[in-house]
């Protein structure tokens, strides 16, 4: 569970969070919605601990994130994984030291001990073969496409099993081809680890995908927060206008691809 209360951040002169309240329920994937340049990484930077807020709090599981520092927050987000919206791959490592790196560095977040070479071996390819990836292990990741960089990044996340995943802008940049490849990975991902999952995104079509709740920010707070079918309902001109923009509801297509 994870409780967002109160949140301020300001940059400058520009106020992007405002008093923010969230509630994220264990298990679910959580869609937060908005146009570009609204706080919404800004938010994911603030549970993940790697921004401080100027006020308010972010407790995970029972502890306050905000109010750690050093090795304190890195045991208390090492079950967290994040997908940036760049992919942050080490261009100096192959596909395969990629995925392997937090295992190498950090032994397993569950039970902190160290994780053999063999097993790491399979938690890489299992990862990469879960995301579309098999046999790249020896890629570099200039020789991967901007899709093919994306899903590395997240066989990245997934050889750790976290157990909250942050997704920031999956599908930004992407042909509408792989970016339903990356909708279908983010539900399979949530699926293979049981994961709580929080997408932001400005994609309507890829929230509706994944999402069990969306919620929109604006002026720095959450304005509306509801099922999609209630969501959808909601009389406001900026969820509208994000429905108009995709062509078909995808849940229909989602239910045929797991129940058909």
């Amino acid at each position: 569970m994870i409780t967002i209360r109160n949140l301020w951040k300001k940059f400058g002169k520009l106020q992007v969070l405002a008093g923010m309240d969230l509630e994220v329920k264990s298990g679910e994937t959580l869609v937060i919605l908005g146009p570009s340049g609204i706080g919404k990484s800004v938010l994911l930077k603030h549970i993940i601990g790697i921004l401080k807020p100027d006020d308010g709090s972010v407790d995970v599981d029972g502890v306050e994130i905000t109010s750690l520092r050093g090795s304190e927050l890195l045991r208390a987000v090492r079950h967290m994984g994040m997908l940036f919206q760049g992919g942050a791959l080490f261009d100096s490592m192959s596909v395969e030291d990629n995925a392997a790196f937090y295992l190498r560095e950090h032994g397993d977040p569950h039970t902190g001990k160290k994780v053999s070479h063999a097993e790491i071996n399979d938690r890489v390819s299992h990862a990469l073969e879960l995301v579309g990836l098999a046999g790249t292990q020896k890629k570099m990741p200039s020789e991967l496409s901007g899709g093919m960089r994306k899903r590395a990044a997240l066989a990245r996340v997934i050889v750790y099993r976290p157990q909250i995943v942050l997704y920031d802008e999956p599908t930004t940049g992407l042909d509408p081809i792989i970016a339903m490849q990356i909708n279908e990975l983010i539900v399979k991902t949530q699926e293979e680890l049981k994961a709580t999952s929080i997408v932001v995104t400005h994609d309507m079509f890829s929230a509706l995908y994944v999402g069990d709740r969306l919620a929109l920010i604006r002026d720095g707070k959450i304005a509306h927060l509801a099922e999609p079918d209630e969501f959808l309902k909601i009389d406001d001109p900026l969820i509208k206008f994000l429905y108009t923009t995709i062509s078909q509801d995808p849940r229909t297509l989602k239910e045929k691809n797991h129940h058909g």
